[in-house]
């Protein structure tokens, strides 16, 4: 070998040994940096002119697709189950649970209570004035609880509008980190920067939508939903939607009330099961929009109706024509195909209300007494508390064709809620589990700082090596 040779072979191993050294450095200080992927160095031998000598050939940037693919998959069922779990703990504290004070079950087993109070001493017109306002706790209870699922469904639509958008931020911004991935390896130069900031905007994308890689030329990606939509291959798709300012009862999807959603102005499914981005977060808010919180409310508003027709049996007839009873549909009797919001409707009947002009003595003496009647008189009280009592089918909800009460059928609904709230909470679970697993081999793979110093130690040594190399060729020339 030469000296020239010799020189050459040492000049080229210090500077990959730089190089290296460069790369392990950026590889510690990422250690706890989201997204990144290790870095190593890619060498091979040299021959130039009779010469040899090391050549860098490049960054290559290190994980495990595989793994990288399922761990967002599972963060999009984890995020989609959060927010779901989310809801439905919302959805019990609105109606609290057994036993809580101020609970439904509570204000149904508290009016119940005042009737009874009430039929022992019929004369006390404070006792029957506890009666009418334990009816207006209870109907105020229903009411609150009415309006807490209807503001669900409106931070749902928020929710949705915000994601939305973030994902079309998103996707226009995977498709610019598409085209500098392409012209860098088109121009030779090192991409691994762009690759780490394209795995956390599909990272991000994954949560709010499951999505697949495909591998495209020049280093692209085109994102498919698990629900095989495209979300970008080559241009990104354009996402629409139009919040709602309100949702009140009975907007739905459906009859055109709500918005759906459209891929570059097609319209597509929204639906849990069907949907084309089903899965992920924004599926979890639909789910709540437009089928979770309007079931509820339907159960609500079967409760809310169980009580008003429980009381239309002591409501006055005129002309044939039954009356508005002791619970009201906001003042005016109740009908059943005007079911819907019910529960956000309905109201004790201001006949017997002192605070609107009525008189707590017609709870005692019926809402069509013109003036008071026989003051020790307990037999409508007691009626009315054996109203709350009889075993009775609902007539909607969908609770089955069994009887209940009034509080029993409170504490059915309870159950089924509190049912799908505990399914809810073991299949996160078995997501979280899932999803740290992933995220522990992913980890795995990543920036081993024993390693890396390792290699840094044996870096060091080449790098001695060939500077001692150059010194001794500086001494022989």
């Amino acid at each position: 070998m030469t000296i020239s040779g010799a020189l050459s072979n040492a000049m080229s191993g210090l500077q990959a040994a730089s190089r290296a050294t460069q790369i392990i450095s950026s590889n510690l200080s990422n250690a706890l940096t989201e997204g990144y992927g290790v870095r190593s160095l890619q060498l091979s031998s040299q021959a130039t002119g009779g010469n040899g000598g090391v050549r860098v050939d490049g960054v290559m940037r290190n994980v495990d697709p595989v793994v990288v693919g399922d761990r967002q998959l599972s963060s999009a069922q984890y995020e989609n189950r959060r927010a779901t779990l989310d809801f439905m703990s919302n959805l019990e504290r609105l109606v609290g649970v057994p036993g809580q004070e101020g609970a439904l079950t509570q204000q149904i087993a508290n009016f119940e209570s005042s009737l009874i109070t009430a039929a022992s001493r019929p004369d006390a017109t404070d006792r029957l004035e506890t009666a009418v306002n334990s009816a207006k706790n209870l109907a105020n209870t229903i009411n609150k609880a009415s309006s807490g699922i209807q503001d669900q469904r409106s931070r749902a639509d928020n929710a949705i509008s915000s994601q939305v958008k973030r994902l079309n931020d998103a996707l226009s911004e995977l498709e610019r980190v598409n085209s500098q991935v392409a012209s860098a390896r088109i121009g030779g130069k090192s991409d691994v920067a762009y690759l780490d900031n394209r795995q956390k905007l599909v990272d991000e994308i994954s949560k709010i939508v499951p999505v697949k890689s495909v591998p495209r030329a020049n280093g692209r990606v085109a994102l498919f939903t698990t629900g095989g939509a495209i979300l970008i291959d080559g241009s990104a798709v354009e996402i629409g939607f139009e919040p709602a300012n309100l949702i009140s009862y009975g907007m739905t999807l459906a009859a055109g009330d709500l918005s759906g959603l459209t891929l570059n102005g097609r319209t597509i499914k929204t639906g849990s099961e069907d949907g084309a981005l089903r899965g992920g977060s924004l599926s979890a808010q639909f789910e709540i929009r437009d089928q979770l919180a309007p079931d509820a409310q339907n159960q609500l508003d079967a409760v809310a109706r169980d009580i008003v027709e429980r009381f239309e049996t002591f409501a006055p007839i005129v002309g044939g024509v039954t009356q508005a009873g002791l619970f009201t549909d906001n003042g005016n009797s109740f009908d059943d195909l005007n079911e819907t919001g019910l529960a956000g409707r309905i109201e004790v009947n201001q006949i017997v209300d002192v605070n609107q002009g009525g008189a707590a003595w017609k709870i005692r003496d019926g809402l069509d007494a013109i003036v008071p009647g026989d003051v020790g008189d307990a037999t409508l009280l007691q009626a009315m508390g054996d109203a709350l009592n009889i075993a009775r089918t609902p007539g909607s909800g969908g609770f089955g064709s069994g009887s209940f009460s009034a509080l029993n059928l409170s504490t059915t609904m309870l159950s089924v809620w509190a049912s799908d709230q505990l399914n809810t909470e073991q299949a996160l679970s078995f997501t979280a589990t899932q999803l740290t697993e992933l995220t522990q081999l992913e980890l795995a793979d990543g920036v081993d700082t024993d390693a890396e110093l390792q290699r840094l130690i044996l870096i060091e040594q080449a790098y001695a090596a060939n500077a001692r190399m150059i010194k001794t060729v500086d001494e022989m020339m």
